[in-house]
C-alpha cells in the first residue's frame, strides 16, 4: 500500500473517510470547502513559487519545501482539525528522513487566520507513525467500510451526503 499524507490526515479525522477515499470513492471534487482550500493554496504567498518548490517523494507531495533551511511548509484553510494537519506534516518529515534528508522540520500555516505552528518529529512520533501506517493498511484492506461517526466536523466533510443521505 502506498500511504500518502492524505491517508494520515483522514486517519486522524475519520476512519470511514479514510476507507472510502482509499477504496476509490472520492468526493473532494464536489466540495466547495475543498475548492476554497485549493484557492488558498494557489493564491496565498504567490512569491513562494519562486523561492520554494513543491516536492514529491514517493507518494507524498509537500506544498512548499525550503531546501536551504530544510523546512516543509504546509498550508491549511482552518485549524479546526489541527491534530490531523500535525500528523500529516509529521508523516512528511518522516518520509523525508527515510529518503536520507535529515534535520527537516515543518511549519503549518493558516493564512486566513494569520497563524503558524512549528512541527518537529520526536522518536516517539516515529514509533507512532509506524503504528499508524499499520493501522491505515488494516482499515484500507478491510472488506467492510467503518461505521460513520457523529462529529461536529461531519457537516463540513466532502463525504457528508454519502454518509448521512438517509438521515
Amino acid at each position: 500500500m502506498n500511504i500518502t499524507g492524505t491517508h494520515f490526515n483522514y486517519f486522524m479525522i475519520c476512519h470511514r473517510k479514510l476507507w472510502l477515499f482509499a477504496n476509490g470513492i472520492q468526493m473532494e471534487h464536489t466540495s466547495d470547502i475543498v475548492y476554497e482550500g485549493k484557492l488558498i493554496h494557489e493564491s496565498t504567498y504567490p512569491q513562494r513559487n519562486e523561492k520554494y518548490e513543491e516536492v514529491q517523494i514517493g507518494n507524498i507531495k509537500v506544498d512548499f519545501y525550503d531546501a536551504k533551511n530544510k523546512v516543509i511548509h504546509e498550508l491549511k484553510k482552518s485549524n479546526k482539525i489541527d491534530i490531523a494537519h500535525e500528523w500529516q506534516l509529521k508523516y512528511y518529515i518522516y518520509i523525508f528522513e527515510k529518503a536520507g534528508i535529515e534535520g527537516v522540520s515543518g511549519i503549518l500555516e493558516y493564512p486566513t487566520l494569520r497563524k503558524t505552528h512549528e512541527i518537529f518529529l520526536s522518536d516517539i512520533d516515529r514509533e507512532r507513525i509506524v503504528e499508524i501506517e499499520n493501522e491505515i493498511e488494516e482499515i484500507i484492506n478491510s472488506e467492510n467500510c467503518p461505521p460513520k461517526i457523529n462529529s461536529n466536523i461531519c457537516k463540513r466533510c466532502s463525504y457528508y451526503d454519502f454518509c448521512w443521505v438517509d438521515e
